[in-house]
């Protein structure tokens, strides 16, 4: 379960962030490219822009539930 102090402060504030769990898997990046990018310094995911739509939000949800490490964090609504 991924850990809200422990996410990465490249994550852009709100409903979805990546922890320092990453394992830089690309799973999340292949789901759902225009929420989850790579750090390419460090090689991590994390957000870098929040869903609007409930098709968006499914999208995340998914990387979320797919993440083989649970990296992926939802502070809710």
């Amino acid at each position: 379960m991924a850990e809200k102090e422990e996410k990465w402060e490249d994550n852009v504030p709100g409903k979805f962030y990546v922890d320092e769990q990453c394992i830089d898997c690309d799973l999340c990046r292949e789901t759902a490219p225009d929420f989850y990018t790579r750090n390419d310094d460090e090689a991590y995911s994390y957000v870098h822009n929040q869903p609007e739509t409930q098709e968006d939000v499914d999208l995340c949800m998914e990387a979320l539930e797919g993440c083989p490490v649970e990296a992926i964090g939802d502070d809710g609504d």
